[in-house]
């Protein structure tokens, strides 16, 4: 097993600075704040996972992970809203490539939206009428594009797959066809601005849809062949994994608050406090270095349907035991770690937030 390295190993301590030093102007936004976009311009980390011909990153998975693990250690909100808009990115690898192009001149280029086809596009001439709305689409608010997901139509008969099911397909809009609506009225990753939106009679080109396939990739690299799912698994439990660690680092002071300002705490009980934190460390690196271990595996060998199971399986396990480990030691952390105006609060706000989201729930 490798050894596991601490998160902040892959960050500048000025980026910090500026992802902290504004993560409560943030929240009090609803959006990150301008200092912390950027800063992300500036390191082109919405960009990750963008095709290297269109000024891309193209960024391996296992290097991305341990880079979204990063970021999400810094600010959670920030880390999430990274991982979602550069996630929509890769899509740029199946995109008609006059259109990427297009939408990657802008050095902005910023991709938000939402998995659920909860759209239709009905088949109009040489392209297609759009109409629906759609929940959650975290950095909705900083992105130049926008993904719908629509059951194809045709006339008021949905067109099928060869198997009789929906045929879904996404398709790539530009923000000013798009209306945000306001949505995202949860305890935590507020700064995600992670609203809906909504289009109504919207022509699109045919050009404007793609296909979420390694066959119909459109940039022959490793990256556009890797399943989306696993993809997905992978880079949202980084995601609660720097969140943990946080909330780890920062029980430090908070246990170290406590037994100093709280007569009833025992020499004993401080013992059991940082048993306690010594390990749930423990227990949460281990399951670090087993999920890193399985993504480095899969990306060696991304046919290989066993070794992609265990993506899945110790993405899942890994956010399970960042929950369980920060559950267990924030009755430690005292009232401070209950203040909504706290470091401490907004990391387990964050990550109980974000640790809802279906992917990770069940343990297959």
């Amino acid at each position: 097993m490798e050894q596991i390295e601490h998160p902040s190993a892959l960050m500048q301590p000025q980026w910090v600075d500026v992802i902290r030093g504004h993560a409560a102007e943030a929240e009090q936004l609803g959006k990150l704040h301008p200092a912390q976009l950027q800063l992300i311009y500036d390191q082109q980390w919405f960009n990750l996972l963008a095709p290297t011909v269109y000024g891309g990153l193209q960024t391996s998975l296992p290097k991305l992970v341990k880079t979204e693990e990063a970021l999400s250690w810094a600010d959670g909100s920030l880390g999430w809203v990274i991982t979602l808009c550069c996630g929509a990115g890769w899509f740029g690898g199946f995109l008609e490539p006059d259109i990427a192009r297009q939408i990657y001149s802008d050095p902005k280029a910023c991709f938000a939206g939402s998995g659920a086809a909860t759209g239709t596009a009905t088949i109009t001439g040489e392209g297609y009428i759009i109409n629906g709305s759609w929940k959650y689409a975290s950095g909705v608010h900083h992105a130049t594009h926008i993904t719908v997901n629509c059951n194809i139509m045709n006339g008021n008969e949905a067109v099928l797959n060869e198997d009789g099911t929906p045929l879904i397909l996404p398709f790539v809009l530009d923000r000013k066809n798009v209306k945000l609506l306001s949505g995202w009225k949860y305890i935590g990753m507020i700064a995600t601005g992670s609203d809906a939106y909504e289009v109504s009679g919207l022509y699109v080109d045919k050009s404007r849809y793609f296909k979420i396939d390694a066959a119909d990739a459109v940039i022959d690299a490793p990256l556009y062949r890797y399943p989306f799912l696993q993809l997905a698994e992978a880079t949202l439990a980084a995601n609660l994994s720097g969140m943990a660690v946080h909330f780890t680092d920062l029980c430090v002071p908070a246990f170290k608050n406590k037994a100093t300002n709280i007569r009833r705490v025992k020499e004993a009980n401080i013992a059991v406090m940082d048993k306690a934190l010594l390990d749930a460390t423990t227990r949460l690196n281990q399951a670090r270095a087993i999920f890193f271990e399985a993504v480095e595996a899969s990306w060696n060998e991304p046919e290989n349907t066993e070794i992609l199971k265990t993506v899945s399986y110790t993405s899942r396990i890994l956010a399970k035991t960042a929950r369980e480990c920060v559950d267990e030691l924030y009755p430690y952390c005292g009232l401070m770690a209950a203040s909504p105006d706290t470091e401490i609060n907004r990391v387990w706000r964050d990550l109980h937030t974000a640790s809802q989201h279906a992917l990770l729930t069940f343990i297959d």
